[in-house]
């Protein structure tokens, strides 16, 4: 299957986009820090420009903590650029935020300005209007489970004198690289209705039973995992109950279950994604 998914807003949401960058001093795009390369979005550096940008690792309490840290050190080594890591385990704070970017501002851009303003950007379902509730201690935009939630601008006050606008989640027109989109469908970027979750689910059973085999074994109780991924779904939907009259795996429903348990950090942390040597 391959998968696309670009709804209308997303069009509007890029070109507002582009007309508030000219009064924007810096742009903060938030990535999962489960598969950073594949969520971040080739269409924001052609509408940055040169802009300074912080780039915030987030739902990092579901990634390998060590990859994560390596992302950090690579994306610092970018010109313009710095970047935070975000998880619930140890959650970034608006102070620390704001100093981040008066250091990069500073750096980049010796004038000085009355007031700053900040655009905060991320692909769909990547925790973005948690982490602006979790910034401003209150609930400043709408939360769910599936992407697409926020479909307008919204413009909250950090401090006295700084402003963060909140965009839509954004996607680019098309997902050239069908392995990333297929990360991205695994994580929930993409609305379940635009993708089949049972081909999502077999995508990620083949990858966690070639690099995370033992995940699997404690989670669903394996005896062994040298096994194909038809007789995962099976043990899977055993363990589970999701069965069909005769026996046989209820194939949708066990794939919502595997997924879910990823998405949810049940399976433990992972990164899909490491960066380059």
């Amino acid at each position: 299957m391959a998968i696309s998914w670009y709804p209308g807003h997303m069009h509007k949401a890029s070109k507002e986009l582009v007309k508030i960058m000219r009064e924007t001093q810096a742009v903060i795009e938030v990535l999962d820090a489960r598969i950073p390369e594949s969520s971040c979005n080739p269409l924001l550096a052609s509408i940055r420009e040169q802009l300074p940008y912080i780039r915030i690792l987030n739902k990092a309490d579901l990634a390998d903590p060590d990859i994560t840290h390596a992302w950090q050190k690579h994306f610092d080594k970018e010109a313009n650029c710095a970047c935070l890591i975000n998880g619930r385990d140890k959650p970034l704070s608006k102070a620390s935020l704001v100093q981040a970017a008066k250091r990069l501002i500073k750096k980049t851009d010796g004038s000085k300005f009355s007031k700053v303003q900040l655009v905060i950007e991320g692909i769909p379902n990547v925790g973005k209007s948690s982490l602006l509730n979790q910034l401003m201690d209150r609930k400043v935009a709408r939360t769910g489970n599936e992407p697409a939630v926020t479909r307008g601008q919204q413009r909250v006050k950090l401090d006295d004198s700084w402003y963060l606008i909140d965009t839509p989640g954004m996607l680019w027109p098309k997902l050239a690289d069908q392995d990333s989109a297929y990360r991205l469908a695994v994580t929930g970027t993409i609305r379940s209705t635009a993708v089949q979750s049972d081909d999502v689910a077999w995508f990620l059973a083949e990858l966690l039973l070639e690099k995370y085999p033992s995940r699997l074994a404690d989670r669903y109780r394996l005896n062994n995992t040298n096994i194909k991924t038809e007789e995962l779904f099976d043990l899977i939907a055993k363990l589970r109950g999701s069965l069909r009259r005769g026996g046989g795996a209820d194939i949708n429903k066990t794939a919502e279950i595997l997924l879910n348990d990823f998405r949810s950090g049940k399976l433990g942390k992972f990164s899909l994604e490491t960066p380059p040597q």
